[in-house]
C-alpha cells in the first residue's frame, strides 16, 4: 500500500480525497500514471481541488452532488476504499454489484459535533455500485499501533 494511501485512510490526509475506479468502468492506462494499481481497477489520492475535478472528468458528476445523493443509503465500504456491499444486495448475492467508483474524503476529529466525530477522524466514502444505486459510509480509522505492541499480542 502506499503511503499516500496509508496515510489518508489513517485520517491523516484531510486535505486530500480518494477516488477508486474500478477498470471496468474506466478504461484508460494512464490513471496508473497518477495513482496505485490495485485488484479491479486505480485508486488515487490527491490534493482536494485536482480530486474533485479528476472526478467530475471521470464520472460525469460533481463529486459532492454525489455524495449527498449516496448519503440516502448506507451501505458498507471496504476499509481499504476498493470494495462494498450494496444495500441493494440480496441475501444470495446475485446480480451485479460491485463497485464503479468511490470518492472519499477524510474530517478530523470534531469533539463539538459529537458521536463518531468525538472519537477520532473520520473517513466518508460514496460508492457507484453497478446495479445503478449509490451508498455511502463512514468509519474512524483504526488507530496505528507500534510493531513492537504487535509482537506482545
Amino acid at each position: 500500500m502506499s503511503d499516500p494511501r496509508s496515510e489518508f485512510l489513517a485520517g491523516d490526509r484531510p486535505d486530500d480525497v480518494a477516488l477508486y475506479l474500478a477498470d471496468s468502468f474506466v478504461d484508460d492506462d494512464r490513471l496508473e500514471e497518477f495513482g496505485e494499481r490495485v485488484d479491479g481497477g486505480t485508486l488515487i489520492v490527491v490534493d482536494g481541488e485536482r480530486g474533485r475535478s479528476a472526478f467530475q472528468a471521470a464520472t460525469g458528476m460533481g463529486a459532492m452532488q454525489f455524495a449527498k445523493s449516496a448519503m440516502d443509503h448506507e451501505g458498507i465500504v471496504d476499509a481499504d476504499l476498493t470494495g462494498g456491499t450494496c444495500p441493494e444486495t440480496p441475501g444470495d448475492s446475485e446480480g451485479d454489484h460491485e463497485p464503479e467508483f468511490v470518492f472519499a474524503f477524510a474530517e478530523e476529529q470534531n469533539d463539538d459535533v459529537g458521536g463518531i466525530y468525538a472519537e477520532g477522524d473520520v473517513i466518508h466514502a460514496y460508492v457507484q455500485c453497478e446495479c445503478g444505486t449509490a451508498y455511502s459510509d463512514k468509519w474512524n480509522p483504526e488507530p496505528e499501533r507500534d510493531p513492537a505492541e504487535l509482537e506482545e499480542l
